[in-house]
């Protein structure tokens, strides 16, 4: 049983309408993370990287109500976002690896995945810098009539900075078709949100624009997906921007290098009884919309995918020097 194993980004992401395909792209890009931190780990990946383990749910929903000409903009820990919009494993691992077969030829990384035939903006490294920048593309679709949706996916530590307030404000003046999207994760780098932020509940802010804000379990897909839908469509239909707050966890540390000792004891084994893929898992058993000899074939099938994929990619070259200057412009 294998549903998704395309290198077409359309045709992996229609395959996500089956429940079947949809937790088996969650199932790849938790085996994808999986292997990202074994490589950095050897040395195979330079820089750093942050991975989304919990936050797969999140991921899966958005690419299933969005269409392949609107736009997402997502922050360094985007490679799930990146692969259920359709990405390839191949170019996003070639791309974190440094490879010239990568999605932006293998000068960008980890936190630096791109390919307009999905809709996925450069991801962004700054927090909350692609707040603005979702208003501005949502400012575009406006002015030219057409009805697609800018989607900004941000993190909880995101939502106390200027840019945050800027972008809302202006989306609801202008009524803009933006969904600001809030991932949630308890966490803005190595600061708990109860000792940086006034209020657990970040969806509450969207009162002070006059915007829907949404809460949502950020673990299920079932209820992502219906937030999420209604959202998108409200951007679509002209009726402006809404503020989703998705209620998500990361079980891996900030970054590579954090091993998140600061976390209260039972935390994250509280979280984990929340696995989107173990909800995901269950419900596909408990409808029988799949066995659990189905579901063991699936899951092995993904790992040995994985391990060709991570192969191959090894054995590409790097770019070349020149290649960082390609995509340099200056003014004459």
């Amino acid at each position: 049983m294998t549903l998704v194993r395309s290198d077409d980004p359309v045709r992996r992401r229609e395959a996500l309408r089956d429940p079947v395909a949809r937790y088996e792209r969650m199932y790849e890009i938790r085996r994808f993370e999986d292997r990202v931190n074994d490589l950095f780990a050897r040395g195979a990946i330079h820089g750093t990287t942050h991975l989304c383990a919990g936050q797969e749910a999140l991921d899966v929903s958005l690419a299933l109500e969005l269409r392949p000409t609107d736009t997402v903009s997502a922050t360094y820990r985007g490679h799930g976002i990146a692969l259920a919009l359709g990405m390839t494993v191949h170019s996003v691992l070639a791309e974190i690896m440094g490879k010239a077969d990568g999605c932006t030829g293998g000068v960008g990384g980890s936190m630096h995945l791109s390919d307009p035939d999905v809709g996925l903006l450069p991801t962004f490294a700054i927090v909350g810098a692609g707040l603005p920048v979702a208003a501005g593309v949502a400012l575009a679709y406006q002015t030219r009539g057409e009805d697609s949706v800018a989607v900004c996916v941000f993190g909880d530590g995101a939502a106390n900075i200027g840019a945050f307030h800027e972008a809302l404000n202006l989306a609801a003046v202008w009524k803009l078709p933006v969904v600001f999207i809030c991932d949630n994760n308890v966490y803005a780098e190595y600061s708990r949100i109860d000792v940086t932020t006034p209020l657990s509940d970040l969806y509450r802010r969207a009162g002070s624009y006059d915007i829907p804000g949404v809460p949502v379990d950020g673990m299920d897909v079932g209820a992502t997906r219906a937030v999420l839908a209604e959202a998108v469509a409200r951007a679509r239909a002209g009726d402006g921007p809404t503020l989703v707050e998705a209620k998500t966890y990361r079980f891996a540390g900030h970054s590579r290098a954090d091993q998140a000792t600061y976390r209260p004891a039972g935390e994250l084994e509280l979280w984990r009884e929340r696995d989107p893929l173990t909800l995901a898992r269950a419900e596909l058993l408990a409808t029988g919309a799949a066995s659990e000899d189905d579901l063991t074939a699936l899951e092995k099938a993904v790992r040995e995918d994985l391990d060709a994929v991570a192969d191959a990619v090894a054995a590409l070259p790097e770019p070349e020097t020149a290649a960082m200057f390609r995509n340099v412009w200056a003014a004459a």
